[in-house]
C-alpha cells in the first residue's frame, strides 16, 4: 500500500490587508488571510537547481510572498522522487526516466516545466584503446548502465536503430560510481552515461564516445512537484520557473562562475564542470503537448520491456 504523504510544508493564517492566499471569507465587511508556505525543494549535486540554491536569488523572489524556502539534497532522481511520494519535498528536478517509475508507482505528481532537450550530454562510451567502433561491435560485450534511467533509453533506441536487441549484449546495472569503477578496472566494455558524468570521462579517462542521443532521444530535464501543493500555490510555482530561467541565462553568460559553484559540491574539476555545463539547456518552459507525447513514447518503451507494470498516461500528470 502506498505511503500516505505527510505534509511538512505549514500554514500561519494572519490578518492581512493584502491578498496573498485565494481565501474567500463570509460575512459584511472584507478579511483576507496571508498564508506562510514552507516550500521544500529537492535537488542533486549537479544541475540547475544547485546553482539557483549557491545564488540564492529564489529567496529573494520569493520574500513577497510570505514563502520560506528548505532545500533537501539527494543522491539522485529516484530517491527525490521518492522524497516527493513520502512529502518531505513539493518540488524537484530529475530526468525523464524517474518520474515514469514514479507515476508508476502511483505517486501523485504533476510535471510543471521542463528544460530543452540535450541529446549530447549522455552517450554510450569505450575505454580510448577499446577495439568497439560502432554499435553494432556491441555484440556479446558487457554493458553498464543505470537501471530505469534515461540511458536505459538511449541504450534500447540506439539497438533498435542498429537492428539489435537487449539479448545481444550483456547489461550490467550499475549506479554511476560503480559503475565507474568497473569501466576503469575494464569489468565491463561499454558505458552509457550522462553529464556530468560523461564529461568526467572524456577529461580524466580520454573516454571515446561511439554515440550520443543525437538524433535519437531528447533527454530533457523536467521539474516535477507534488499534485496538491501545485494546486495551491500555482503563484509560488510560477515565481520558481521564472527564477530558473533567469539562471539559465545568468549560466549562459557566466560558465566559469557557474562551474565554481558546483565544483565544491561536485568534487569535479573546473574543465569537467564547464564541459558539461556547456551542455544544459537554456531555458525552463512550459509542458508543450509535444512534449508530453515524447515522455509517453518513453513511458511505452518502459512497459515494453516490462520495465514497468502499467501503461501510463503522462497526460494525467500534466496540470491544465
Amino acid at each position: 500500500m502506498r505511503t500516505h504523504k505527510a505534509k511538512l510544508w505549514t500554514k500561519t493564517l494572519v490578518l492581512s490587508t493584502a491578498v496573498v492566499g485565494a481565501m474567500m471569507m463570509s460575512g459584511c465587511g472584507k478579511k483576507e488571510a496571508e498564508e506562510n508556505v514552507t516550500l521544500n525543494i529537492g535537488f542533486q549535486k549537479y544541475g540547475l537547481l544547485p546553482i539557483l540554491k549557491e545564488r540564492g536569488t529564489l529567496e529573494t523572489a520569493l520574500k513577497s510572498q510570505g514563502v520560506n524556502i528548505k532545500w533537501v539534497e539527494f543522491p539522485a532522481g529516484p530517491q527525490l522522487l521518492e522524497g516527493l511520494n513520502v512529502g518531505s519535498v513539493s518540488f524537484g528536478e530529475v530526468g525523464e526516466a524517474p518520474p515514469i517509475f514514479a507515476q508508476a508507482a502511483q505517486t501523485d505528481l504533476v510535471y510543471i516545466a521542463n528544460q530543452p532537450a540535450v541529446p549530447k550530454a549522455e552517450a554510450l562510451i569505450v575505454q580510448k584503446d577499446s577495439a568497439i567502433h560502432s554499435i553494432q561491435d556491441l555484440k556479446g560485450k558487457r554493458v553498464a548502465l543505470n537501471k530505469g534511467s534515461n540511458v536505459h533509453y538511449l541504450l534500447l533506441k540506439l539497438l533498435e536503430a542498429n537492428q539489435l536487441k537487449f539479448s545481444d549484449i550483456n547489461v550490467v546495472y550499475l549506479p554511476p560510481a560503480d559503475a565507474r569503477a568497473a569501466f576503469e578496472k575494464g569489468a565491463v566494455d561499454v558505458w552509457v552515461i550522462w553529464d556530468p558524468f560523461l564529461s568526467a570521462a572524456e577529461h580524466q579517462l580520454n573516454a571515446r564516445t561511439i554515440a550520443n542521443g543525437e538524433n535519437l532521444v531528447k533527454n530533457y530535464q523536467f521539474y516535477l512537484a507534488d499534485r496538491k501543493f501545485a494546486q495551491e500555490n500555482p503563484k509560488v510555482l510560477q515565481a520558481v520557473v521564472n527564477e530558473l530561467n533567469l539562471t539559465t541565462q545568468w549560466v549562459s553568460k557566466n560558465q566559469d562562475e557557474a562551474a565554481k559553484l558546483l565544483e565544491g559540491k561536485t568534487g569535479l574539476g573546473l574543465d569537467v564542470l564547464k564541459t558539461s555545463i556547456s551542455r544544459l539547456g537554456n531555458q525552463v518552459t512550459p509542458i508543450t503537448a509535444q512534449v508530453a507525447q515524447e515522455q509517453q513514447q518513453v513511458a511505452d518503451a518502459f512497459y515494453n520491456e516490462k520495465l514497468i507494470p502499467n501503461k501510463l498516461n503522462i497526460e494525467s500528470a500534466i496540470i491544465k
